[in-house]
């Protein structure tokens, strides 16, 4: 049985402040509306405190609220539910808004570019918060959110690495023991993610260090994720993909979860559900760091949850 929480209502005509400030909150929530002054959203904890709040502020302005439960119990109410949380036009919007960044991105500049880019995720995140049956529409803005943030590097993030079309050889582990890694400064989540990997699983005493030009590279030092390096991307695989194969860790279904999240971050492709808070929490990170160091210290923590989170998950499914 589908469960909604209902706010029924009756605001003053003559409060028209109130009323605007009902209709905003109601919106922003992304209640769907059952008729006129019955506004509804699927039963959740999160529903009912902000559906609560809203009647608070109906009954202070002096209108009549009253929260309620709806049960729906055929087939038919269910089947018509998702019509009332409808969230296309809202994407549209977006997509048009992100098609013309898109177009106009060279011309803006780096600190311009990069807030709109700000801009638009924000606005996706909260379309996606009111998103409760989600569909194409949202498929189509998140790709192609992800497609102008690929652009934005390719244009304004410097050495980014371009697709190599060398083989893929195994790396002999023996010879990559107590190194030094280097990769350009101001990492990130592939540049992160491949020294997450390199420092569990390939070279456990590894040390880091962050270039500002890779054609600075010290001669006994491991490059990655640099046009040129000894590791970088090949084919449609990203960094932390290569090192993967190369080193044979490509069969743990753990590493693999995360490397998912990390293709679609940095080049894109096929949605990924986990990607949005890994980068998520990998931004709260890179706005507190002091520098590439502690922000990798950090980053290793964070990588370290996510992966005994899928190691984890595969245990408890088999």
């Amino acid at each position: 049985m589908t469960v909604l929480d209902a706010l029924i209502l009756s605001l003053p005509t003559r409060n028209s402040t109130a009323r605007m400030r009902v209709w905003r909150a109601l919106k922003d929530l992304g209640c769907g509306v059952l008729r006129d002054g019955v506004y509804v959203l699927p039963a959740g904890a999160s529903a009912s405190a902000a559906l609560e709040r809203v009647e608070s502020d109906i009954r202070s302005s002096g209108g009549f609220a009253m929260r309620v439960e709806l049960h729906l119990k055929t087939g038919e109410q269910r089947a018509r539910l998702p019509a009332l949380f409808d969230r296309t036009p809202e994407y549209a919007v977006l997509l048009d808004s992100i098609r013309d960044t898109r177009a106009r991105l060279r011309g803006l500049g780096p600190r311009k570019a990069q807030t709109s880019l700000d801009r638009l995720q924000r606005q996706l995140d909260k379309l996606d918060a009111m998103d409760f049956f989600p569909g194409a529409a949202r498929t189509q803005a998140t790709v192609a959110i992800t497609t102008l943030k690929r652009d934005y590097r390719e244009i304004y993030s410097r050495n980014e690495p371009r697709a190599s079309r060398r083989r893929l050889r195994p790396a002999d582990r023996t010879k990559y023991r107590s190194r030094i890694w280097a990769t350009r400064k101001d990492p990130w989540v592939d540049r992160l993610a491949s020294a997450w990997l390199i420092r569990r699983f390939i070279d456990s005493a590894a040390r880091f260090i962050w270039l500002d030009r890779p054609s600075s590279l010290p001669k006994r030092a491991v490059g990655y994720d640099f046009d040129g390096a000894e590791f970088t991307h090949v084919g449609k695989r990203v960094t932390f993909e290569v090192l993967m194969e190369a080193f044979s860790l490509d069969k743990d279904p753990a590493l693999a979860a995360i490397g998912a999240s990390v293709h679609f971050l940095d080049v894109g492709g096929s949605i990924v559900a986990d990607a949005r808070g890994l980068e998520t929490v990998l931004k709260g990170v890179k706005e507190k760091a002091r520098n590439d160091d502690a922000m990798l210290s950090e980053a290793m923590r964070i990588f370290d949850h996510f992966y005994s989170a899928y190691a984890e998950r595969r245990t408890t499914s088999t």
